[in-house]
């Protein structure tokens, strides 16, 4: 199958080389992605929370988005580039690990339900003010989905690790 060839082309680079290879630059690059998968979902959260009416209460949406969303998305770009770097280094079983697809799609859930929230609901953002009662349903369901989107990314993600079964000889 052409995916699989490019999965182990992937894995044969030199850069996934090393880092499959290497004693410290896995666990390196993972402590990396962690921290800044732990970012990206906890300034996350401030906002949604905030859309649902559970958590700074007396700030403005807007305010708060404009405050938290750059850090999100510097986070968002150290935890893409080092998720890519450790995928590179056992490509091809995490290719077929369904943790790991699971969490690909719902990364792409989450992004859907962060567009939708822009396009269409978030448009008005600036004329919610600042209590928890003007934020309309609509931004409130957003903010549980996007919530419960990212709580089952960081799951998936977890439960990667745990169901990659290392080839070492035959049980005995």
């Amino acid at each position: 199958m052409q995916a699989d060839a490019i999965l182990r082309w992937l894995e044969a680079t030199p850069v996934a080389q090393a880092i499959a290879e290497g004693e410290s630059l896995f666990p390196w690059i993972e402590c990396i992605h962690v921290l800044a998968i732990t970012l990206v979902v906890g300034s996350i959260a401030i906002v949604d929370l905030r859309l649902i009416g559970f958590a700074s209460r007396d700030h403005a949406v807007s305010r708060l988005t404009k405050d938290v969303l750059p850090c999100t998305w510097v986070a968002f770009a150290v935890a893409a580039v080092t998720g890519a770097l450790l995928f590179m280094s056992k490509a091809a079983t995490y290719g077929h690990n369904f943790f790991f697809l699971g969490k690909m799609i719902l990364l792409l859930l989450a992004g859907t339900n962060m567009v939708l929230f822009h396009v269409l609901i978030g448009r008005d953002v600036e004329r919610w003010g600042s209590t928890p009662h003007s934020t309309p349903l609509p931004a409130k369901i957003a903010g549980v989905c996007s919530l419960c989107l990212w709580v089952a990314v960081v799951a998936f993600g977890r439960w990667i690790g745990f169901t990659l079964h290392p080839t070492v000889g035959a049980a005995g």
